[in-house]
């Protein structure tokens, strides 16, 4: 069983900076993906960031230049720092790791709240 901990979240003026830690333990078999997705009151999970195998990685249009994910090369953590936070930004964030052969792996979320 895999588990993913998360860890960094907080509540920060806008404009204000946050870095997010998701650690994955237990019986990781061939990682090809982690990321970060949240989910705002009323809104559906959307993906925030993603960092693949070899070490690309995707965003959002919406945090595109203000947010970076980051994987230490072969580790099981995975980081996103975000600057210039807005309210928008606003939600629970949860980290996911994506295995070979389909299996999906969530943690439990953590809250980032942004005041203007």
């Amino acid at each position: 069983q895999v588990q993913l901990a998360e860890s960094g979240g907080g509540s920060v003026q806008a404009g204000g900076s946050l870095r997010l830690s998701c650690a994955a333990s237990g019986r990781i078999f061939s990682t090809y993906a982690m990321g970060w997705y949240r989910q705002a009151p009323g809104r559906q999970r959307e993906m925030v960031a993603r960092v693949w195998i070899g070490g690309s990685t995707t965003y959002a249009d919406s945090v595109m230049d203000r947010f970076t994910i980051s994987r230490i090369q072969g580790g099981s953590t995975v980081y996103l720092e975000m600057n210039s936070l807005k309210p928008e930004d606003t939600a629970v964030y949860y980290c996911i790791l994506n295995a070979y052969g389909g299996a999906e792996y969530w943690g439990q979320g953590t809250q980032v709240t942004v005041s203007s």
